[in-house]
C-alpha cells in the first residue's frame, strides 16, 4: 500500500525540493552479510582512482568516499589493483612505486597507499582483496628508459617479451617466476590484506606461436604450464608465509567452448585456455586457489556465451573441489547493468557464493540503475505495492512565491532557493543533500531517465554539485510528474517543477530520511536538525 501521511507542522507546512539532474550516487549496506559483494576497483589509467596525483590528502579523502558509497551499496569487498604495471601502491623491495601516484614511476607518495587503504577498508567491516597484474610491464610503449631505475624490467631486460606495442615479463622465465612470488610474498608478509587476486592477463592474448605449431602442440602445452607453475608457486608461497591470505584468480568467462573440448561449456566464444594460455580448470583441480571468479561479462540469452550456461558450468565444475566460486558481473555494458538484479537472482540457484562487479565507476555512475538494483536487491526490500491502479496526474499551474523565511541546517545558517506553494514550502534537494552530507541522515539522488524517475538513497554523501542558489523570484509551479523512489520504493508524494527542478515538501522528505524539523514563528526561520528524529 502506498505510504500516506499529514501532519500539521507550526505555522508552515514546509517542504523540500529535489534537483532532477545527471547526479551520481547508491545506498545502505547489511554489515552481517554472508555472501560475498565485491567490486574492481581499477588504478590502471586512473580509471577508478585516484583522480588526483601528488595530493595526499585529496586521495585518501577520495579513497573513503568511495568506499563509503560502495558500503552504503551494499558492497562488502574491495578488488583493488595494487600492482596495474609491474609498480606498486605499496612499500616494495621489488617494484617500484606507481606513476599512477605522481605521474613518475618511482616517485615516493609520501605516505604508504595500501596501508591506508586496508585500514580504512577493515575499519568498515570491508575485506580487502590485493589485485596484482603479474606479466604486464606496459599498456603500451616499448622504451625501456621510460621506466624508473628499479623497475626489474629495466634492470633484467632479458625477461621481457613485446608483442601490439607493449611489454610483458616472459612467463617462461625461471626468473620471472620467482620474481612475481616473491612479489606476492612481500605483499602477504608485510599487509593485512585478505586475499592476493590476479585477473585474466597472462600471456599477452592470441601471443603468436612458432610456424607450425598449434594450441594444442607442444609450444602451446609448455606455455600453459608455465602459468601453472606460477600460479602453484605463488599458492605455496602465500600459504607458507600466512595461510589465512586467500588466493583468487578471475579469469576468462570461458574456459573452452565445448566443440574444442566435450567437457567445455555449450559456448562459442573466446576461450582462456587457448586465447592467453590460462588453464582454471588445471588451478582448480589441484586446488591451488581458494576461489576463482569467472569474468560472465555476457547478458542471459547471449547467442555465443549464454549467461546462465556459464554460471551453471562454472557451478558444476567447482562442486567438490573446496574452491570457492564468484561470478565476475560485467555491469560496464549496459545490457548486463540493465539486467544484474535478474543475474544474482540465476545466481541463486546454483553453488554460487557472491559476486565481483566491474566495475566501480559503473556502480557510482549507477549506470542503466544498477547501483540502485543492487541497493535494492541486497537490503531485500520489497517495493511497496498499490492496493489500486495509480491515478493519472493531473497536471495544473500554480502560483510560485518567493519565500523569505531564514534556513538553518544543525543551527548555522544556510542559503537555499525557497518557494511558497498553496501555503507549502519547497526546496532543492540537491541543497539538503550538500548541506547534510557526511552527516548520519546523509543522501545522494540521481536522477533516471528511462522512467523518468528520481532515486533517492540513503547512507551515501552527496556527490553532485551545487552552486549559489540564485535569488529567487515570484514564478509558476507545474505539477510535476516525476516518480520518487527512496531505496528503491516508489513513495507517494507531491511534487512540482519550478525552473527545471523537481520540488518535495520538506516535511515529506523528512519524514523518509527521519530528520528533524522546525518552525520558529517569532524568527520566521525554517530549522533542519540531523541530530534529532522526525516529529
Amino acid at each position: 500500500m502506498m505510504k500516506k501521511w499529514l501532519k500539521k507542522f507550526g505555522a508552515a507546512l514546509l517542504t523540500v525540493t529535489v534537483l532532477v539532474g545527471n547526479v551520481n550516487c547508491v545506498s545502505a549496506f547489511a554489515a552481517d552479510s554472508k555472501d560475498f559483494r565485491g567490486v574492481w576497483i581499477s588504478t590502471v589509467y586512473s580509471a577508478d582512482y585516484p583522480s588526483v596525483q601528488n595530493n595526499i590528502d585529496g586521495q585518501k579523502a577520495e579513497f573513503t568516499q568511495k568506499l563509503d558509497k560502495l558500503k552504503a551499496i551494499g558492497v562488502n569487498a574491495v578488488v583493488v589493483q595494487v600492482r596495474p604495471k609491474g609498480d606498486a601502491f605499496y612499500e616494495s623491495d621489488l617494484n617500484p612505486w606507481s606513476a599512477v601516484l605522481t605521474g613518475v614511476q618511482g616517485k615516493d607518495p609520501g605516505y604508504d597507499p595500501m596501508k591506508f587503504m586496508i585500514d580504512e577498508t577493515h575499519k568498515r567491516g570491508m575485506e580487502f582483496h590485493a589485485w596484482m597484474n603479474p606479466y604486464r610491464i606496459t599498456t603500451s610503449g616499448t622504451d625501456l628508459a621510460a621506466l624508473s631505475s628499479d623497475n626489474m624490467a629495466r634492470m633484467h631486460p632479458d625477461w621481457i617479451i613485446t608483442y601490439n606495442g607493449a611489454m610483458y615479463y616472459n612467463p617462461a622465465k625461471t626468473e620471472v617466476k620467482e620474481y612475481i612470488r616473491d612479489t606476492v610474498g612481500e605483499v602477504v608478509k608485510n599487509y593485512n590484506v585478505d586475499a592476493i587476486h590476479f585477473d585474466d592477463y597472462f600471456y599477452p592474448t592470441n601471443y603468436p606461436l612458432a610456424e607450425g605449431q598449434t594450441r594444442d602442440g607442444a609450444e602451446a602445452n609448455a606455455r600453459r604450464q608455465h602459468v601453472n607453475d606460477m600460479v602453484r608457486m605463488v599458492s605455496e608461497k602465500i600459504k607458507d608465509t600466512n595461510p589465512k591470505v586467500q588466493f583468487g584468480i578471475s579469469p576468462l568467462g570461458i574456459w573452452k567452448n565445448n566443440s574444442s573440448d566435450p567437457s567445455g561449456s555449450a559456448t562459442n566464444g573466446g576461450e582462456g585456455y587457448y586465447s592467453v594460455y590460462g588453464d582454471a580448470k588445471t588451478w582448480i583441480e589441484k586446488g591451488w586457489i581458494d576461489y576463482i571468479t569467472p569474468q560472465l561479462y555476457w547478458e542471459q540469452g547471449n547467442a555465443y556465451a549464454d549467461y546462465q550456461t556459464l554460471v551453471k558450468w562454472w557451478s558444476e565444475f567447482v562442486k567438490n573441489t573446496g574452491v570457492t566460486l564468484y561470478i565476475g558481473q560485467g555491469i560496464y555494458k549496459d545490457v548486463v547493468a540493465k539486467e544484474i538484479a535478474d543475474q544474482l537472482k540465476v545466481n541463486e540457484g546454483y553453488n554460487v557464493s557472491g559476486s565481483i562487479f566491474f566495475s566501480a565507476r559503473d556502480l557510482f555512475d549507477d549506470r542503466q540503475g544498477a547501483a540502485t538494483a543492487l541497493k535494492k536487491y541486497y537490503s531485500a526490500v520489497t517495493p511497496t505495492q498499490p492496493t489500486q491502479p495509480e491515478s493519472p496526474t493531473i497536471i495544473e499551474k500554480k502560483k510560485a512565491y518567493a519565500t523569505k523565511a531564514a534556513i538553518t541546517v544543525n543551527g548555522a545558517p544556510a542559503a537555499f532557493e525557497v518557494y511558497t506553494i498553496n501555503d507549502y514550502t519547497y526546496f532543492k534537494l540537491r541543497d539538503i543533500a550538500h548541506s547534510i552530507s557526511g552527516t548520519a541522515k546523509q543522501f545522494d539522488t540521481v536522477w533516471n531517465n528511462e522512467d523518468a524517475s528520481i532515486n533517492l538513497l540513503t547512507g551515501l554523501s552527496y556527490s553532485g554539485t551545487t552552486g549559489t542558489s540564485a535569488l529567487a523570484k515570484d514564478t509558476t509551479a507545474i505539477t510535476s510528474t516525476a516518480k520518487l523512489f527512496l531505496d528503491g520504493n516508489q513513495e507517494n508524494v507531491s511534487a512540482y517543477t519550478i525552473n527545471d527542478y523537481t520540488y518535495y515538501k520538506l516535511r515529506d522528505v523528512a519524514k523518509l530520511l527521519d530528520v528533524g524539523v522546525t518552525w520558529d514563528e517569532k524568527t520566521s526561520t525554517i530549522g533542519i536538525d540531523t541530530t534529532k528524529s522526525y516529529k
